[in-house]
């Protein structure tokens, strides 16, 4: 099925069976508490909102996907569970029975639902794929190692708290921290702080979120570079369709610029290529539909010498899991390991499904059975 990076809500009743291809979507809605609110520059939110996809074949085998419900990707819990129970599951069920999940990658790609509910049946295609195959998926993608770095982001604060937050990170042994930034305060001032709290050993990335001007960006930007305040990276300093805006920082300063927002397909990346608007871009399956557009978006940007950081909204184990092993056959192709942007599961107070991947400190491990191992959705515990 292509599927080698090296290659290039109720629940449905439980009688329904899927079409000619024997394969059933249920989707389930989770709501899952945070260990502390999260804050960016357009959001403040203290729980998960997701929904969680279990692709079932006829010979009882499942794959899960997630789409994490986000303003952002403007997918909503009733509109995505619509998607998958409707036009996502018949897209399935057109298939000719041979079985064929490529072909079902590929209707799933071209569906003009929105790109969380893509997402989730894409990755829950590509898990029951790798579970057919007897390989974990990271493997099953052409990934070698099970074990990918995150870095850990600090939410929208003033400059005390974010210095001590980062050394509470730096001390459990979190070598990689991402500062978000909004308009308000003094930017300068909070990665000053933050930089003295983690050392100079430490890497320090910023995700601004869109909230700046391109004058104000330059601005703080040069001034940290001034002072000596060492970044690896500013993320999406500038409106998402400002593109002449992103163009200018790039040219201006000295530090890589990361795109996010402004890029959510091949198309978007060769407007960045074409505009030099950005060194790097940030890779998201909820951006990019899953799977098989983040594999060809990723290596577009190979191709074009552009920086690739694989990242996440707000997600559970079961999105982490799928871009964890994105990011493993992404570094078996280009030999590099950087920590990447995959810190949403740590936010979570609890996992909504059993198995899976799971965190150790600053590590993300994947699990070595069959597919992503997930195996069965949790219920729901009593809040205390």
């Amino acid at each position: 099925m292509g599927g080698n990076m090296n290659d290039g809500a109720p629940a449905l009743p439980s009688g329904r069976v899927g079409g000619g291809s024997g394969l059933l979507l249920t989707a389930h809605a989770v709501t899952v508490p945070l260990v502390r609110p999260f804050i960016t520059a357009v959001r403040r939110t203290t729980v998960l909102e997701s929904v969680l996809v279990e692709v079932r074949d006829a010979e009882g085998r499942s794959g899960w996907g997630e789409a994490p419900i986000s303003a952002v990707t403007g997918a909503t819990t009733a509109g995505v569970i619509a998607s998958v129970h409707g036009p996502l599951q018949a897209l399935l069920e057109s298939d000719d029975g041979s079985g064929d999940l490529s072909a079902a990658l590929s209707r799933i790609a071209g569906s003009d639902e929105r790109s969380a509910a893509r997402m989730a049946v894409d990755c829950a295609l590509h898990d029951l794929a790798a579970r057919r195959a007897g390989l974990p998926l990271y493997r099953y993608l052409g990934g070698r190692h099970n074990r990918i770095l995150t870095d850990m982001t600090l939410s929208v604060d003033g400059p005390a708290a974010l210095a001590r937050a980062a050394a509470v990170h730096r001390a459990a042994g979190f070598d990689c921290v991402k500062v978000k930034l909004d308009a308000h305060g003094d930017p300068v001032a909070k990665l000053r702080a933050v930089r003295n709290a983690v050392g100079v050993d430490a890497r320090v990335r910023i995700d601004a979120n869109q909230a700046f001007t391109a004058d104000e960006a330059i601005r703080f930007i040069t001034a940290l570079e001034d002072d000596g305040v060492d970044l690896e990276l500013v993320e999406q300093p500038v409106p998402a369709g400002d593109w002449d805006g992103l163009a200018r920082v790039t040219s201006t300063v000295r530090t890589p610029i990361l795109a996010d927002e402004s890029v959510w397909t091949v198309k978007d990346l060769h407007r960045l290529i074409d505009a030099g608007a950005a060194a790097m871009v940030n890779i998201k399956l909820a951006k990019t539909g899953g799977l098989t557009p983040a594999m060809e978006l990723a290596s577009t940007a190979q191709a074009a010498g552009i920086g690739v950081l694989v990242g996440c909204m707000m997600e559970s184990g079961v999105g982490i899991g799928a871009a964890a092993a994105f990011a493993s056959a992404l570094a078996a192709k280009s030999g590099a390991e950087v920590p990447q942007d995959l810190v949403g599961g740590l936010w979570l107070r609890e996992s909504p499904v059993d198995g899976g991947s799971r965190y150790s400190g600053s590590t993300i491990v994947l699990d070595d059975a069959p597919g992503t191992g997930i195996t069965r959705l949790r219920k729901p515990q009593p809040r205390r």
